[in-house]
């Protein structure tokens, strides 16, 4: 809402014009979110109690667990609401509503929000632990993830590489070699139609060059910064009969459009691709079908292309990312806590990746599409921290399904949209050590009839060895924040 006050009235109140800016308004969201959660965490919790939903614990299966916990019985459960109320409120007035991936985000968030209230509501009616089955709840989290992954194949997400880094250049000698051919040759090629929109003096530089030596960084940089501002130009495309080249049908399409019709964005992307067409062998060749492939993480440009196959992954992501938070919420504050951390860091993600020049820096795929992701991030972040207040030891109120499977499917989301898919392992590498400790726990008792763990998910081993719930959360807490730096770490990588 503000964003569009700020767009209709800019012009006779300058100084809303700072609302325009996606920072400020993420900042606006992460502070809305986390005041609306302390304003209303208190009317919501003594609501609940009054409805009596509260937690029950169970006294089967592990005596000594339950002697640990049974005091938190009858604290109020479903909390997460708390979570997607005051998100709704910091999004509305905060979000810039029209951009695609916050609105798949948020449709995928409340969905799967959805999905854990109804699975909560179900516990609290029954007055058990048992709430959906097993398969309804996959169920739910399988037509999510589909839809998702099918949306996502058939609208891909905007992938571009529309800036030129000298390690683009294969090859800088042969590169060299070829810019002092066209400079010699009269014949009109796409080479010398783009020196000829070059200055002089770079010109020059490439005609000074010997053969098949090193290039000076003094000279890459020159002809660089030549080339940046030839591919900015509108004009580019026009100055050449670019079909005795063999370009891509995102060439042909963006060419189609007309000068008018073509944001900076798709001019740059195109000039980029005719520079690629006319360079094939030694610019690298930015794809176009990045939507459905993935990045490793730590290496420079290097994908494993999955086609339809996409969808799968799509699906797999969330199911895993929504199960291994909604495994992680066993002790007071070890969810949310890590999930903050998993939130702070792809919101920073989302930051980078929609900027050209950090992406350029980076390395990273370009999503111009994801400032919003950035909003809709530190709307989450906000709203964590505020239900924290109330989760910290002892927690006055337990988030639930419905605040587990939301953010685990709102974390999953992030990592997708913003093509650090694989990235995720890391950044949320915690609740990867929760998951496969049910997993390796199942495993060992189906085909050895041991356990391996006294309990999992594995934090609750580690109260029966005698941690106490506050030291296993703040140790777990750290072990999040050190895989969240491993992960950034991987950008520099590159």
């Amino acid at each position: 809402m503000l964003y569009y006050l700020a767009d209709n009235y800019v012009d006779s109140l300058s100084a809303l014009n700072v609302l325009r800016y996606f920072t400020v308004r993420a900042a606006g969201a992460a502070m809305t979110a986390f005041l609306v959660s302390l304003l209303i965490g208190p009317s919501l919790i003594r609501q609940l109690r009054a409805l009596k939903i509260g937690q029950f614990i169970r006294e089967e299966h592990v005596q000594d667990l339950h002697k640990l916990h049974k005091g938190k019985a009858g604290t109020p459960t479903m909390g997460g609401a708390l979570i997607l109320i005051s998100s709704t409120i910091a999004i509305a007035l905060w979000g810039r509503l029209e951009n695609r991936l916050l609105l798949v985000a948020i449709a995928v968030f409340f969905s799967l929000g959805l999905l854990g209230a109804l699975d909560d509501y179900i516990k609290l009616r029954r007055k058990q632990n048992e709430g959906l089955s097993a398969r309804s709840k996959l169920l739910g989290q399988f037509a999510v993830g589909l839809v998702l992954g099918m949306y996502l194949y058939a609208y891909p997400i905007t992938t571009t590489v529309t800036y030129l880094s000298h390690r683009h250049v294969n090859d800088w000698p042969a590169f060299m070699n070829a810019l002092k051919e066209a400079e010699q040759s009269n014949e009109d090629t796409a080479r010398g139609v783009l020196l000829d929109l070059m200055p002089d003096g770079v010109r020059a530089t490439i005609r000074e060059q010997e053969l098949g030596l090193d290039v000076e960084d003094r000279v890459q940089a020159q002809v660089l910064n030549a080339f940046r501002a030839v591919i900015r130009r509108p004009d580019m495309h026009e100055r050449f009969e670019w079909g005795s080249l063999t370009i891509t049908d995102e060439t042909q399409r963006l060419m189609a459009l007309g000068r008018d019709a073509r944001s900076e964005e798709d001019t740059l992307r195109m000039n980029r691709l005719l520079l690629e067409a006319t360079f094939p062998d030694l610019i690298f060749q930015s794809r176009s079908n990045l939507h459905t492939s993935v990045e490793i993480p730590g290496l420079k440009f290097v994908f494993i292309p999955l086609g339809i196959a996409y969808i799968l992954f799509v699906l797999f992501t969330i199911l895993a990312m929504s199960n291994a938070v909604n495994l992680a919420d066993g002790l007071d504050g070890l969810a949310i806590g890590a999930a903050i951390v998993s939130l702070l860091t792809y919101t920073g993600i989302a930051y980078i990746v929609s900027r050209v020049d950090w992406s350029q820096y980076l390395y990273l795929v370009h999503v111009p599409e994801a400032s919003e992701l950035t909003v809709f991030g530190a709307t989450l972040l906000g709203a964590g921290l505020g239900f924290l207040w109330f989760n910290s030891h002892p927690a006055e109120v337990f988030m639930g399904d419905t605040g587990s499977l939301g953010l685990g499917g709102a974390i999953g989301t992030m990592a997708i949209l913003t093509k650090q898919e694989l990235l995720l392992v890391i950044v949320g590498g915690l609740f990867v050590i929760e998951a496969s400790s049910v997993v390796i726990q199942v495993a060992s008792v189906k085909l050895r009839g041991k356990r391996v763990f006294r309990m999992a998910p594995i934090h609750h081993h580690f109260e029966l060895l005698g941690w106490s719930e506050t030291k296993v959360t703040i140790r777990f807490w750290i072990i999040a924040i050190i895989f969240a730096l491993m992960s950034l770490a991987t950008l520099k990588l590159r």
